[in-house]
């Protein structure tokens, strides 16, 4: 009786998870054939990148924003809280290296909340002097075309709304371990066919991705600057919907960027799954919830067991299994040029497993650990 149960409950949810990846390349299919905006747009820019520590590939990602094929001018402005942070000397290389750009350092003393990178990101707009600004991670690596690809979705509007924000799609560049190489795949076979979802059903998003926030200055002076996202988890989703929320509208680019995947080992990538997933589920409440449909191919595969290995059931896999494949090589290979999808593939149904894992045990707590520290989560808010 239980085993009847438990198959007739997985096949409705394997059917909903094959629509899901159905509908999710469908929504891949629009992202790409949407046109760019012809329209050239080079006002001042001013990049901010908070930086704490110093990882082995991010002077070089620092170097990527300074070799930009880009008409306005602009200007690199980093953040440190400490005159002892091991990045300032990568820093003054990077000045040395680049006479001509603008590059600035500026100490971050205070402690704006708990969330350090929003306070200082929030003491390096103080002396920003341009009227349209970019954060971004700082192991973010860009092409010389980033800041003219980025700049010129500000020039169109979307509903009658001026672009107020444009966020940009990201890839990882896993370092070799399992947890770096789950985590990297997860980005582009998983998070960002979510991303282009919620981009086709809304017309529209509504958050940003930590990736890219570029902001023109009349949104940020709308929303009231960076000082209250101090304390927030997801601080790219929270600026993204006040943004929205202050009448602008908010532009997903086609320029795709990258990140450095830490080596994670697996307790660290859990950990940090974790705490991606309960800053999601306080975020999008209900959507959070729904991401149950969206797990395809382990509710096949129990489907399969519950069914005892039945003929129908096993050919309901296959379908999902195509339909899960095809939508990771179409986001992550073909819109993300995500080469590293196509070494790891095999990795799939283990990282499915595990996500279904995390957003489970994600309803379990409040806490999240975060550069070693750990906090409990409060409607998207940190707190010690």
């Amino acid at each position: 009786m239980l085993s009847t149960t438990v198959a007739a409950v997985t096949t409705i949810l394997t059917f909903l998870g094959l629509f899901y990846f159905i509908a999710a390349l469908w929504s891949a299919r629009a992202f790409v054939r949407r046109g760019r905006p012809a329209v050239e747009f080079s006002p001042g820019v001013s990049i901010l990148k908070p930086v704490k520590g110093l990882d082995p590939e991010m002077y070089e990602a620092f170097a990527s924003h300074c070799r930009q094929d880009y008409a306005g001018e602009y200007e690199i402005l980093f953040g440190a809280s400490s005159v002892e942070d091991a990045a300032i000397p990568a820093i003054e290389r990077l000045r040395a290296e680049f006479p001509e750009r603008n590059i600035r350092l500026v100490l971050c003393p205070e402690r704006l909340g708990l969330n350090g990178k929003i306070s200082n990101v929030a003491q390096i707009a103080s002396q920003a002097r341009y009227d349209y600004l970019i954060v971004n991670d700082s192991d973010i690596r860009v092409s010389p075309r980033y800041l003219s690809r980025i700049m010129r979705d500000f020039a169109g509007t979307q509903k009658g709304r001026a672009v107020g924000m444009v966020t940009a799609p990201y890839r990882g560049r896993a370092r070799g371990t399992l947890g770096s190489k789950m985590e990297a795949l997860g980005i582009a076979t998983d998070f960002f066919p979510g991303v282009l979802m919620a981009l086709k059903l809304d017309g529209e998003i509504r958050f940003g991705l930590g990736s890219t926030l570029a902001i023109s200055r009349e949104a940020f002076n709308a929303i009231g600057g960076f000082a209250p996202l101090a304390d927030a988890l997801a601080d790219d989703y929270e600026m993204g919907l006040r943004v929205a929320t202050a009448g602008f509208a908010v532009c997903l680019s086609r320029e795709v960027v990258e990140t450095s995947v830490p080596a994670y080992d697996l307790s660290g990538f859990f950990a940090h799954q974790l705490r991606w997933a309960r800053g999601i589920r306080d975020s999008r409440k209900l959507g959070y919830v729904g991401l149950i449909f969206t797990f395809g191919l382990p509710w096949a595969i129990f489907n399969v067991l519950a069914s005892g290995f039945r003929l129908d059931s096993l050919a309901l896999l296959s379908m999902v299994l195509l339909a899960r494949v095809t939508l990771a090589l179409a986001v992550g290979v073909g819109i993300l040029g995500d080469r590293q999808v196509l070494r790891d593939l095999w990795l799939l149904p283990v990282r499915d497993f595990a996500a279904l894992w995390v957003w489970a045990w994600s309803f379990a707590g409040d806490t999240v650990v975060w550069r070693g520290q750990r906090f409990v989560l409060r409607d998207g808010k940190l707190r010690q």
